[in-house]
């Protein structure tokens, strides 16, 4: 589990802080994330992470479904980082594992995503309804 600073990020010409909730799991919900495939399922998705400049809050690998908490710029699309994952650790995992051939796929195509931040929904609300009363 990673653990990073939950602060505002600052750019340029931005001051955010994105981070998504995903999760997604293999095709017919199999238990295939186990072992050896977890492990290198792991690495994938850090590497993925560098290279697409993402930060990972928190990932869990369950034997039939992935949970990963990650945190990005607003330059970076949440599907694009979804499809970078998917498609490398589909592309690596059965190219290392024979076994999971089997599947026609490695991943369903959908996946949940949901945002998540310092503050709640209600404390924005209350904070934009009071915008007026300044």
């Amino acid at each position: 589990m990673y653990i990073i600073n939950m602060d505002y990020q600052h750019s340029n010409h931005h001051v955010y802080l994105l981070n998504y909730h995903l999760i997604w799991c293999p095709k017919r919900r199999k238990k295939i994330l186990v072992g050896d495939i977890k492990k290198r399922l792991f690495a994938i998705i850090k590497d993925v992470a560098q290279e697409k400049q993402f930060e990972i809050i928190a990932l869990e690998i369950m034997p039939d479904h992935i949970h990963l908490f990650v945190s990005s710029k607003p330059s970076l699309p949440v599907h694009s980082m979804v499809k970078a994952i998917k498609g490398r650790s589909s592309f690596l995992l059965r190219k290392e594992f024979r076994s999971l051939l089997k599947i026609p796929s490695l991943w369903t195509h959908s996946y949940f995503v949901s945002t998540a931040g310092n503050v709640s929904s209600a404390m924005i609300q209350k904070y934009i309804a009071e915008q007026s009363k300044k």
